[in-house]
């Protein structure tokens, strides 16, 4: 009877045992489970966060690419544009100079036409052969006197002399109709604010006192010149 009781105690005692010992096992079990989803969750959050990454890593390096093609591009777009606003007609202010340098130049023509008149009313007051006459000859030979002060009021100046006149704004002034050192000296504001919007500027004209080196150069005034812009002509002119 006693026997019977200890080995029903010990089935007792080992029931109990094995169900706490499986108890405890079952919970680390779940806790090991709930490691594991988490770890999945996990990996797969951190392989999420690598393919946005990844996305904008080569966002990045798309927009760097065309960064550099628009820097590429950016110097001939400004020369394009200046190429197209020295096409355009040249203003009529502008202008204004070569037109009184004509006007004036043809004043001695004209003085030297009506020189000629008194001598071709004396030479026609002569008695003359029938055949030759000589006022033809010299009315002929007046429109080559009045056309060499033509050709020397378009003799274009070197601009170049200027303090801020580098080539590429020579080429883009006398594409604006400007050549000579007295049509800069006669602009008006309107003038230079129309300069200044095709070449790009913004208040260098004054500030490079463009107008006043002109004046000088256009009156030949070369030592004053020297004088007040000494940096004319040499490597920092420009």
């Amino acid at each position: 009877m006693s026997t019977f009781f200890y080995m029903l105690l010990a089935f007792v005692v080992g029931v109990l045992a094995g169900w706490f010992i499986w108890g405890r096992l079952r919970g680390e079990l779940d806790s090991l489970r709930g490691d594991l989803d988490r770890t999945k969750s996990e990996r797969d959050r951190l392989r999420a966060d690598t393919n946005r990454l990844s996305g904008e890593l080569d966002a990045c390096g798309r927009a760097r690419a065309d960064l550099e093609n628009r820097l590429r591009e950016a110097p001939s777009a400004p020369a394009k544009a200046g190429a197209d606003k020295a096409a355009a007609p040249a203003p009529a202010a502008l202008m204004s100079t070569p037109a009184a340098a004509k006007s004036s130049a043809a004043k001695p023509a004209s003085t030297k036409t009506a020189a000629t008149r008194p001598a071709a009313a004396k030479t026609s007051a002569a008695p003359k052969p029938a055949g030759k006459s000589a006022v033809p000859k010299k009315a002929a030979t007046a429109p080559k006197k009045a056309a060499a002060p033509k050709a020397a009021a378009g003799k274009a100046d070197n601009l170049r002399r200027l303090i801020g006149i580098g080539p590429v704004n020579e080429k883009l002034l006398k594409g604006q109709g400007v050549t000579t050192y007295a049509q800069i000296a006669a602009w008006t504001d309107a003038d230079v604010k129309r300069i200044e919007d095709v070449l790009n500027f913004d208040g260098r004209i004054a500030r490079e006192k463009w107008i006043e080196q002109a004046k000088l150069l256009a009156s030949g005034n070369e030592a004053e010149f020297a004088r007040q812009f000494p940096t004319a002509g040499t490597s920092s002119n420009t």
